[in-house]
Order: structure tokens, then sequence, then C-alpha cells
């Protein structure tokens, strides 16, 4: 898991560096296309039998298009904003999770977890600061965290119907060709070979973050894995630093201090509730 959070951090390094060389459009398109070749050597329909087997069609295409918009908004922000500033709007995601859970999974919230959401909030604002000079991207960072929350709950829908090779194939197929239809009209040849380079290793660090990440759920339960994600701030924190002289101001720790002691708390509510249930349901047997 701790692999899976630095890998997403050089990603999300990555793109903002190469914001300041090409268009966010080939930035998405690499991203996804280099991690669908990649990911394409261990999952393909020959190693994997049956991988385009559906269940579930229109709720994988759904789950794609989420994790798709999340990935193209992420970018555009990230070219007028600080890494630390990004990661901790996108750290609302449990709060959107909770509220979303309800309608779409008869999981609904209690008075507790109300609290949490909403100093949780608070902690946002802090980050964003609206009206004091935050640029505006702020908002798709946001938008970012309520598509990425809407994904993270098709996923657990799309988990009793289909295996994993098969919805995480999907998000890279589609994905890719979604980045690339477009691109006739917004290509831009690089002219530097570090681009290239950059291009490959955004990819190729992505797929590899995601790899550790399901390895990491294979192995332990998503309750105990999900505190771990918080340690991507410290990886945003230090490579805005070294690689782009950004230095987190004091309204964005303490937000970010503020959203992150809100989602363990909701995490450890979530444990807490999942427990509660073993139990009941082991002494009504």
């Amino acid at each position: 898991m701790c692999l899976a959070v630095a890998s997403f951090a050089v990603t999300d390094a990555t793109a903002k560096w190469l914001s300041g060389h090409t268009s966010v459009f080939m930035i998405v398109w690499a991203r996804y296309v280099v991690h669908f070749a990649f990911s394409l050597i261990v999952f393909n329909p020959w190693t994997v039998p049956g991988l385009l087997r559906t269940r579930r069609p229109v709720l994988q295409l759904v789950r794609s298009a989420l994790l798709f918009a999340t990935t193209a908004l992420n970018f555009f922000a990230l070219q007028f904003l600080q890494l630390d500033q990004t990661v901790s709007i996108m750290f609302s995601t449990p709060f959107f999770v909770a509220l979303f859970a309800g309608p779409m999974l008869g999981e609904w919230v209690g008075p507790r977890r109300w609290a949490a959401i909403l100093v949780g909030f608070a902690g946002i604002l802090l980050v964003a600061q609206p009206g004091e000079g935050i640029h505006p991207a702020a908002l798709l960072s946001l938008a970012a965290a309520i598509t990425y929350s809407l994904y993270g709950i098709t996923t657990r829908m799309l988990a009793p119907y289909d295996p994993t090779p098969t919805t995480l194939f999907y998000s890279a197929l589609v994905g890719s060709i979604v980045a690339t239809l477009p691109l006739p009209f917004v290509w831009e040849t690089p002219h530097e070979p570090m681009v290239y380079a950059a291009m490959l290793e955004l990819g190729a660090v992505a797929g590899t973050g995601h790899f550790m990440l399901i390895l990491a759920h294979a192995r332990a339960p998503a309750a105990t894995l999900a505190p771990f994600i918080y340690l991507q701030i410290l990886g945003m924190v230090a490579l805005g630093w070294l690689l782009f002289n950004d230095v987190p101001s004091l309204w964005t720790l303490a937000g970010a201090a503020i959203v992150v002691a809100s989602g363990v708390y909701l995490l450890l509510q979530e444990r807490r509730q999942r427990a509660q249930s073993v139990v009941e349901s082991t002494f009504s047997e």
C-alpha cells in the first residue's frame, strides 16, 4: 500500500511537470495508453480466458468513464495548483463516499458521520480559501474528488459480478479509447527527449501503483489499508518542494490535517460498524 501511494504521488508530480511542456490532452493520453500497453503483458484475453466477459457492461463503462474523468480533472487542476493543495482536496473523497453510499448502496450516514463530514469540508475550505486568491482550479480538484468517490462506489457494486482483471482491463481500455478520440485535433509533437521519457514513466508508474493497490487489497481488508492513503500527502509535499520549489502554506497544512483527521475518523467508524455486524451475525447463528 505504501508503494501504491508513493506511485500515485510520483504520477501527479510527473503530470504537473509535463503540463509545462505539453497539453493536458497529451498527458492524459500517455497515462492511459502506456498503462494499457503495460497491463496487456499481464492481463490479456490469452493469459486470462474470458477477460472481456462482463455481467454488468453498462456499469463497467460508467465506472471506467468516472476514472477517466477523475484523471482528466486532476491533471487539469495540477497545471495551476500545488501538489499539496490538490492532494488535500482529493482527500475529501471519503466524505463524498459517505454521502453517496446511502442512496447508491443503502449505507446511510448517522449523525456522527455527518459531523465528521462537515468538519472535513471545513478543512477543505481552509485549503481552498475561497475568495483569498487560490486558483479556481481548486473546483476541478473538488470535482475530481466527487468523480473518484463515485468510481469507488461503482467498483464495490461491480465486485460481486466481475473479477478484478476484467474490471482493470475495461478501465484501461475505455480510458485509452476516450483519450485517443480527440488526439487528431490536439496532437503536439514533443521536441524534448525528456518529455517522451516522462510520458512513458507516467503510464508505467500509474499502472504499477494500481497493481500494487490490487496486491495490497488481496492481502488485507480495505479498512486496514485505507489510512495508509494519507501517507501520500507526505510524498506530494516533498515532491512539490524538490521539483517545483512549492512550500505548503500554514492554511494548507492546517486544512490537510483536519481533512485527514476527519477521514480517519470515518474509516474507523466504518471498521467499527463492520466488526459489530460480524459479531451480531455470529451470535444470530
